[in-house]
């Protein structure tokens, strides 16, 4: 019996589980919406939570505890300046837990853990990712309009048609088809 063990295991060893929670809320301060499963988004909740109050004191100390846990100093910038200043006035529930349907592959429950107030906020890097995205598209767009117009169009009387098979040659190959063998004879019992 697991008697005064707090906290799911997730299956991993405890090094494995803090490095796996720093990720996730990584991951949750730079991109500010993560889907993941259920067990791991009710574990990640009070951690990230507990990064987000430290950040709220904002002293050069509470940034060195933060980064003992975060390893990308731009995540860590941006949770003292952008996410922790939104949340001065609020004491606690910095995040929400959405449940989603079944994992296809292996049926875990999925949910989406997102951080209160950025609900319709999208990354630079996911928004920089959707502009490339069209300009590419516009591009091959306008390679294919270009093909289109430099292939030299044919005049309306000029069609080239299929040319017929043989009617020789044909007959031919009838004739010379093989007439089935008798095989060999049966042996007399």
């Amino acid at each position: 019996m697991r008697h005064l063990n707090k906290g799911r295991s997730l299956s991993r060893s405890p090094s494995h589980r803090r490095a796996l929670l720093a990720n996730l809320a990584q991951e949750l301060f730079q991109h500010k919406r993560i889907r993941t499963t259920l067990a791991k988004a009710r574990e990640l909740r009070p951690f990230a939570e507990k990064l987000v109050t430290t950040a709220k004191k904002g002293h050069i100390a509470a940034r060195r505890h933060v980064l003992r846990f975060l390893s990308r100093k731009s995540v860590v910038k941006s949770l003292f300046e952008e996410i922790a200043p939104t949340y001065a006035e609020r004491n606690g529930g910095y995040t929400r837990i959405i449940k989603l349907g079944p994992r296809i592959g292996d049926a875990a429950p999925m949910a989406v853990v997102e951080l209160v107030g950025y609900e319709g906020v999208i990354s630079e890097a996911k928004a920089a990712e959707k502009a490339k995205k069209a300009e590419k598209a516009a591009t091959a767009k306008a390679k294919s309009k270009a093909k289109a117009k430099a292939a030299p169009k044919k005049p309306a009387g000029e069609t080239r048609e299929k040319p017929k098979p043989k009617q020789a040659a044909k007959k031919q190959a009838e004739t010379h088809v093989k007439a089935p063998s008798a095989g060999k004879a049966k042996k007399a019992k």
